[in-house]
């Protein structure tokens, strides 16, 4: 199994291997836009929300099979065909082949065999669940739109002014705010100007009096060098001056070109050497073609074959596929066909109901035996009746008759004889 996803990996690229993350990702895009975790799809089976990677990496295959045959159904009904939820104990290979008949019904390739569904995960899971996912959303109306991206305010552009050239203002600028910053150890220029011009007014007013120095000098030369650091001006150098620019770009050129005299050297033997050596590899690339090119002509041949193979077998796994549908559809017939046959022939080998007709038949017969006796006995006691009747007639006809004076005694003894027994008489 490895081998052959490594061929598969092979022939088809290096990003192959991770097509399934990919269409994991969009399928879980998908079923958040079906509304597939509010719905009953997976609260009905008490079964967790789908994870990034679900379907793309082994976990617990038959819990990831029959939730890939669940959201299967799920979305087969979403995209108008109706499709019975499967069960845990139903047939695995004839739900993934009515999965994958629903599939071609609507117009998807299927050019793998159904055996690689039955993990429950891989690409050929997450492409039947991408596939019928789309066909849901084309059902039900939804459509992608175009992105619509935020509109970013520009920024004014601040113009700043151009520091190439050192001013007098500037450098006062900096003074100030050099003063500014240290205070304490600056001192103030104004305040000394005010005091030397009061000083020199001070002194235009007194020409007669002659100039004498009361100051010490060694005093005077300490008080200068006390003073002399916090009087000094520094200008700072600005890096976005051009003239620093320049400097640095003919230092640049100027090491450049020492260090390019050096290695000139070295490039050019570096560059002889790798000339010869792709002589060299061409020559015996040349040389290696022409004795092999016979075995790349067969290595083409066997390519050839190869893919003509390949086609061949996938034409003839859509064939297997089908039949197998076929296969599936005529054993569910062979089995009904089996149990109504068996129930018959334990209805036929069952002597109970031959039992019942005997019980039954003899019941009848007693029962007849019944009846009859109470016919003879209806039958006896009409007769008696019947004679009754007659002999009561008889008696009356006898006695509105007059009587003869002779009587035949043994028609007496015969008309006793009736009435005693009535039966004998008929």
């Amino acid at each position: 199994m490895a081998a052959e996803r490594e061929e598969e990996v092979a022939e088809r690229g290096p990003g192959a291997a991770y097509q399934a993350f990919v269409m994991m990702e969009e399928l879980r895009d998908k079923l958040k836009l079906l509304g597939c975790e509010e719905e009953e799809a997976l609260r009905r089976h008490n079964m967790r929300p789908l994870s990034r990677h679900y379907f793309a990496l082994p976990t617990n295959p038959g819990e990831q099979f029959f939730m890939f045959c669940t959201l299967a159904a799920w979305l087969i009904t979403k995209a108008g065909h109706p499709f019975e939820q499967p069960q845990e104990y139903d047939d695995p290979n004839a739900v993934i082949s009515n999965i994958l008949s629903e599939l071609r019904s609507f117009g998807r390739p299927v050019d793998f065999p159904p055996s690689k569904l039955k993990a429950g995960y891989g690409e050929q899971a997450c492409y039947v669940l991408d596939c019928l996912a789309d066909e849901a959303l084309k059902y039900s109306g939804f459509s992608w739109k175009r992105p619509v991206y935020p509109t970013e305010e520009l920024e004014e552009e601040e113009i700043t002014e151009d520091d190439a050239e050192l001013t007098l203002n500037k450098l006062e600028e900096d003074v100030v705010e050099e003063e500014s910053d240290n205070e304490e150890n600056f001192i103030d220029l104004n305040v000394l100007k005010a005091q030397t011009y009061r000083s020199d007014m001070n002194d235009s007013t007194k020409q007669e009096e002659i100039l004498q120095s009361t100051t010490d000098a060694a005093e005077w030369n300490l008080e200068v060098e006390r003073v002399l650091p916090q009087l000094k001006v520094t200008v700072r150098t600005d890096n976005k001056d051009w003239r620093i620019h320049v400097d640095q770009m003919h230092q640049h050129k100027d090491g450049i070109e020492s260090s390019l005299k050096e290695t000139r050297g070295y490039l050019d033997k570096l560059h002889n050497e790798i000339s010869r050596t792709l002589e060299k590899i061409n020559s015996r690339e040349k040389y290696i073609n022409n004795q092999l090119e016979h075995l790349v002509q067969e290595y083409r041949s066997a390519q050839a074959l190869l893919s003509e193979a390949k086609e061949k077998y996938q034409e003839g796994s859509g064939g297997v596929t089908e039949r197998s549908r076929v296969l599936s559809e005529i054993t569910e017939v062979l089995e009904k066909v089996k149990q109504e046959t068996e129930e018959k022939g334990s209805s036929m080998t069952d002597g109970a109901p031959l039992v019942k007709i005997k019980q039954a038949l003899t019941k009848l017969k007693q029962e007849t035996i019944q009846m009859d006796i109470q016919i003879g006995v209806m039958e006896h006691t009409l007769l008696q009746s019947k004679l009754k009747e007659k002999s009561n007639m008889t008696r009356d006809m006898h006695a509105t008759v007059i009587p003869e004076p002779t009587s035949d005694p043994n028609l007496e003894l015969q008309d006793r004889s009736n009435e005693e027994d009535p039966q004998h008489t008929e």
